[in-house]
């Protein structure tokens, strides 16, 4: 398999956060063992240098019309996007790549540089709440959605708010390479647990932050990693070397809540994730977060949610 070309188009005025979100994550995954490697790579109108949003100078790698193909293009955002969505140049660049690119992409108000490449035209998207209004009047053929993180519609996928676009990297690398490796990425970032694309920006997918305790992280990751596995607090003790009495009071202490509270949650904020944005059956997303059969998983999704998983998926995915 060829190795696949990344391309963050940047421009005078981005989000340096909505940038550096996107290369890290792919770059982390190439170290953590993606296979084939990412090729990444920031480029501009003439390969210029671009003064981001917050005043610092960010050196492109390439100038974007000298690229012939990418497998991947994401479009940055920032305060310099409805510029760019009026540039000639980056529009015609953005376009011509996505005509042969496997997905296109933008990063926050980037969606305003693809809506202006005609790309989002009959198309469901989204980009930060703040701006939603002003995407869905200036384009009003674009079906503007300002609640998920992010959208894919077809091979376009659009993410909120600036470190929403970790969570659309996070879905490319897990869909390219697996849930474990998008995983070890997230932890890797400290972002703990991916957020479900189609969840609202301000989610009900909260968790506590990475405790300090060494123990506890140690558990946290085998739970994290391997939420199919026997995680009882037996064996979690186990894999930490501890007694199941001190992983117990650990957790309470660290996390407000049992080694059994916490394998449930995550397993379900990561069923959850997968029912919304994979095609798996239900039977396959509860056995691979853990539960017993889809009905186990069922009746703690409603406990949790208030919906079942299958309604959940029909009102948080488009056809």
């Amino acid at each position: 398999m060829n190795q696949p070309k990344v391309v963050v188009i940047g421009y005078e005025g981005a989000e340096l956060v909505d940038i550096a979100c996107v290369t890290t994550a792919f770059g982390l995954a190439n170290r953590l063992g993606a296979d084939p490697k990412y090729e990444v790579t920031f480029a501009t109108v003439k390969g210029a240098d671009i003064r981001c949003e917050t005043g610092l100078v960010l050196r492109a790698d390439a100038a974007v019309e000298a690229i012939e193909n990418a497998d991947t293009i994401v479009v940055s955002g920032g305060d310099g996007h409805r510029r760019a969505a009026h540039d000639p140049a980056i529009v015609r660049e953005v376009r011509r790549l996505a005509a042969t690119a496997r997905r296109i992409a933008s990063v926050c108000t980037g969606a305003t540089v693809l809506a202006g490449a005609g790309l989002l035209d009959g198309r469901r998207a989204t980009t930060h709440w703040l701006y939603a209004a002003e995407l869905a009047s200036d384009h009003p053929a674009v079906q503007v959605d300002a609640s998920p993180v992010f959208v894919r519609d077809g091979n376009i996928a659009t993410s909120g708010g600036v470190t929403a676009s970790l969570d659309l990297a996070l879905a490319f690398i897990e869909e390219d390479h697996g849930p474990e490796l998008a995983r070890y990425v997230a932890m890797g970032m400290v972002a703990y647990l991916q957020r479900p694309g189609n969840q609202a920006q301000m989610s009900i997918f909260t968790t506590a932050p990475n405790p300090d305790d060494l123990v506890v992280r140690r558990a946290l990751n085998r739970i994290l990693t391997h939420p199919e596995a026997d995680l009882t607090t037996s064996s979690l003790a186990a894999h930490a070397r501890v007694s199941t009495r001190h992983l117990t009071r650990l957790f309470r202490e660290h996390l407000g809540e049992s080694p059994g509270a916490t394998v449930r949650r995550i397993r379900l904020e990561i069923g959850a994730r997968l029912t919304a944005t994979t095609r798996l059956p239900l039977s396959q997303v509860a056995r691979r977060c853990g539960f017993s059969s889809a009905e186990t998983f069922r009746q703690a999704f409603v406990a949790k949610y208030g919906v079942s998983p299958r309604v959940f998926r029909a009102t948080q995915t488009r056809p």
